[in-house]
């Protein structure tokens, strides 16, 4: 397992507290004194793989430039990583992403750990943290158009899962965008899929701006 792999798992270990936390806390205190350079904070793990394709598209290597995306699972615990990583705890240079409605807790915590304060979302970014216009998949959607949205299920071989959704009652008379978006929620690990499949087929003139500004930033 890779360093920053190793570190991804310590860090959620002690940010989760319980009998592992003092265990996540060494190896992650022992890997932030190595090569680690950036912790990138997402929500979850369609966020941490659109992210690494991403980057892979651009040729980087974060495992040799020694940054670690770290998925919270969820936005409500950035609290506890920012404790662990932030300031309070390891004090590593930080960056992440999140969907606008969970820009608050951000923000909040940001202030709190003395990362800012009266952050706005232009404040939000000047730290290093982006915010997607409603949620990753939104914004993806949004970048490769509904027609190469339905190219990249046709790929993954869900064409009919799709149309059998676009036929439930609650999804008949939904704009195709929405259908798509709600679609890549329906089954577990179906959202990062897509994010990784999305991503590979994204035209890099057309990446949308939270992930394009993310990265220039690391």
């Amino acid at each position: 397992m890779d360093e920053p792999s190793r570190f991804r798992l310590a860090l959620s270990a002690w940010a989760a507290g319980g009998t592992r936390a003092d265990e996540g806390a060494a190896v992650a205190r022992e890997l932030a004194g190595g090569a680690l350079r950036t912790v990138v904070l997402v929500e979850g793990e369609s966020d941490r793989a659109a992210i690494e394709a991403l980057a892979a598209r651009y040729g980087r290597d974060f495992r040799a430039e020694g940054v670690a995306v770290v998925p919270l699972g969820g936005a409500t615990s950035i609290g506890r990583f920012l404790d662990v990583c932030g300031p309070p705890g390891l004090g590593l240079p930080l960056a992440g992403l999140c969907d606008i409605g969970e820009e608050r807790h951000f923000r909040r915590h940001l202030e709190r750990v003395g990362l800012g304060s009266g952050l706005a979302q232009a404040g939000l970014e000047s730290v290093g943290f982006q915010a997607c216009v409603a949620d990753l998949e939104d914004e993806l959607i949004r970048a490769v158009g509904a027609d190469g949205v339905q190219e990249v299920i046709a790929a993954q071989g869900e064409t009919r899962p799709f149309r059998i959704f676009q036929g439930q009652p609650a999804q008949r008379e939904r704009p195709v965008e929405h259908q798509l978006r709600r679609f890549m929620g329906t089954h577990s690990g179906r959202k990062a899929l897509y994010a990784q499949a999305l991503v590979a087929h994204l035209d890099l003139a057309h990446v949308p701006r939270p992930l394009d500004r993310l990265l220039t930033h690391l």
